[in-house]
């Protein structure tokens, strides 16, 4: 099969034809033509700097191309603002929702279209009749309430205020594109996402499907289109293609293995908790010894990030004992943590790691501050230095170490906190769903990256939803359930099948904690 670029159609649907995109000198998007056909699913895949959400803030209204025309039943539109998308029936799911967090979810679901009584008082009434009638339409009533506040939303019910947000309104939808729509999604809730997405196929309506995940582009693409350093590297049938050919469209190379690292793990212990208890998890006991990179599975609220939180001095530790290369270490709160030598990634890049309006550098000099002071003062050349060397050694694709860095891509975002670790030179590092959202390129560097650490002699403790990933990585596995340890596999017996047994266990009265010293992880 030969991928093929797609030529200007002029039929129905949404359209874009000959779009150029410069910011400065960078050209982002260079003459891309792409059609999304009505009644269709067309998934948008490439690389993290590919120009994926630049094209989505085009469609949207969010940006105007520098070249080119977005058209819809052949018709050129003119989308100065994301409004005029709106009206023009052009909806998207962004990646990071946009909630109100003091009104409930009715009013973040009307937003703009609020039902009024005579003297424009809002209608309370009307407006919880239509969103709890939404919600039961679209499938989300089990798993999201019309009264809650936009404060006390998880990531995904904020996710699926977004969905319902782009289906409502006076013009009804005749596009709608998702950007990684399940990111924060339970397999529950992506169920009931897909079947909407059926829906909607069905409806006739245009749908772009955002995601780095090919078992559901698989699932639910018609077709897929491959973008590739700002242009069109090919468009294909679902049906007609693979995985190994959609990899070689999106980076240009074969990815023949993306996990190439040996076992260097030693007999020394990094890392030693025992019977650790918090307000989330209970009588945690695990090793992490050097080199040596161990995976913490489990199920969604199975306490993972919890646990990783407690030992980066997030979150105070009740009871239990954690000693750091052999020394006894008392928490009192991050900066403990990061004094002993533990740096944490955690899960959510943009809220809780990234300054996102400052730049390269200070992000990834944040906790490097301490050695770069003479005195009350910044050694500023120091300081550059140090920020260029970890770019550069973590290949982070920006322009300069001084743009802001929410204008890099996710993969790149991750890098830059993965930077900010290990110019620290860490004895231990935890990385809480380190590739999520973003694309296969991007996990094949975190995947070097890791196993550089492990080389130099780092502890890393992983925390990962894909077993493929836990399996590839991890030297051994620590599985969890309801905020207490399961189970232990090294990784010969380790297996989806063991995993999911573990974290799935029902006993566990009856399944203790493993103690430190029966650990099998390292070259003992």
């Amino acid at each position: 099969m030969t991928a093929t670029h797609q030529s200007p159609t002029p039929s129905s649907g949404l359209a874009a034809e000959g779009i150029t995109k410069r910011f400065g000198n960078v050209r982002a998007l260079d003459d891309v033509t792409l059609h999304f056909p009505p009644g269709q699913v067309t998934a948008l895949m490439g690389e993290n700097g590919a120009g994926k959400s630049t094209l989505l803030k085009i469609l949207t209204g969010d940006h105007l191309p520098t070249e080119g025309v977005v058209t819809l039943d052949g018709a050129p539109l003119t989308l100065s603002s994301p409004m005029d998308a709106r009206r023009a029936g052009i909806r998207i799911i962004p990646q990071e929702p946009e909630i109100i967090p003091h009104v409930p979810v009715a009013e973040n679901v009307y937003a703009g279209s609020l039902p009024r009584r005579a003297g424009r008082r809002l209608d309370r009434a009307e407006l919880r009749r239509r969103t709890v009638a939404d919600l039961a339409r679209l499938g989300f009533a089990e798993v999201l309430d019309a009264d809650l506040l936009g404060s006390e939303l998880t990531a995904a019910q904020r996710q699926l205020v977004e969905i319902l947000r782009a289906l409502t309104g006076p013009v009804p939808p005749r596009a709608i594109a998702f950007d990684e729509p399940t990111s924060s999604l339970s397999e529950h809730e992506a169920e009931a996402l897909f079947a909407l997405i059926g829906r909607l196929r069905e409806d006739g309506i245009a749908v772009v499907y955002v995601s780095h995940r090919m078992k559901e582009i698989s699932r639910l693409a018609d077709r897929i289109a491959v973008l590739r350093d700002g242009a069109v590297a090919g468009v294909v049938d679902t049906a007609e293609t693979n995985d190994a050919e959609i990899v070689r469209l999106m980076v240009g190379r074969d990815l023949s293995t993306l996990f190439t690292r040996q076992q260097v793990a030693t007999d020394r212990p990094v890392l030693d908790v025992r019977d650790l208890t918090t307000d989330a998890v209970r009588g945690v006991s695990l090793r992490v010894y050097a080199g040596e990179v161990v995976a913490l599975a489990g199920l969604i609220g199975a306490g993972r990030s919890e646990l990783a939180l407690a030992l980066a001095g997030e979150t105070p530790i009740r009871s239990g004992a954690l000693t750091l290369k052999g020394e006894p270490l008392h928490l009192r709160g991050p900066r403990d943590a990061i004094a002993a030598g533990i740096g944490l990634a955690p899960e959510e890049r943009k809220a809780q790691a990234l300054f996102l309006h400052r730049t390269v550098r200070d992000n990834i000099v944040l906790v490097s501050y301490p050695s770069l002071r003479r005195r009350r003062f910044v050694r500023r050349a120091q300081e550059r230095g140090l920020a260029q060397e970890y770019a550069d050694r973590l290949r982070v694709h920006a322009p300069s170490i001084e743009v802001e860095v929410r204008t890099l891509s996710g993969g790149n975002q991750q890098k830059v906190v993965l930077a900010r670790w290990l110019a620290r030179r860490p004895e231990l590092l935890i990385l809480d769903e380190p590739t999520r959202g973003i694309d296969i390129g991007a996990k094949a560097e975190i995947y070097r990256i890791i196993a550089d650490l492990a080389r130099e002699g780092v502890a890393v403790l992983v925390i990962s939803s894909e077993l493929p990933e836990v399996l590839g990585l991890a030297d051994r596995v620590v599985v969890m359930q309801n905020g207490r340890v399961t189970g232990e596999l090294d990784r010969a017996e380790a297996s989806e099948e063991a995993i999911l047994a573990l974290a799935m266990t029902d006993d566990l009265a009856t399944t203790p904690s493993p103690a430190p010293n029966s650990s099998t992880g390292g070259a003992r």
